[in-house]
């Protein structure tokens, strides 16, 4: 199961699961990728699930790029326990992903190919999710000040 080596806090407070991702939008690694449209917290287990679903599909073809992991601690106290004496023990790890975040993404693989893999994965999410294919860079066009080169050709 994934979770961090070393945190700075034992157990957090719950947070909050509003508004848009603010980093992974974009396909950045690979070439289609899976992109949140609900706000949720993913389990461990669900990443694992995930990345073994997509890994078996894959085999040594293609390649996978995972964009989550879970950071956040999640505690609960025991059954039948009554309310005070401190909250509970941490009981899993949960990766809080809000709107328009990109959960995965695969590479080396043609486009139906792909979206086939990645829908396997969406049956093991817990939320809505759309296929998003990595768009091309925009090209900058760099201006040239030709009056400036010919300016000091003739001073010369």
């Amino acid at each position: 199961m994934l979770m961090p080596k070393k945190i700075k806090y034992r157990k957090v407070q719950r947070g909050t699961r509003k508004g848009r991702s603010k980093g992974a939008r974009d396909v950045m690694f690979g070439d289609y990728g899976l992109q949140a449209l609900e706000p949720v917290w993913l389990t461990a287990a669900q990443i694992e699930a995930m990345r073994v679903t997509i890994s078996r599909r894959l085999k040594k073809v293609g390649k996978m790029f995972l964009r989550v992991f879970p950071d956040k601690p999640v505690s609960k106290k025991p059954a039948e326990t009554r309310m005070g004496k401190g909250k509970g023990n941490v009981e899993f790890w949960v990766s809080v992903v809000k709107r328009d975040r990109v959960v995965c993404e695969i590479s080396g693989l043609p486009e139906l190919e792909a979206k086939a893999v990645l829908k396997q994965a969406q049956y093991k999410l817990p939320m809505k999710t759309k296929i998003v294919k990595r768009e091309a860079a925009p090209v900058q066009k760099i201006a040239v000040n030709t009056e400036a080169s010919d300016v000091s050709n003739e001073k010369q």
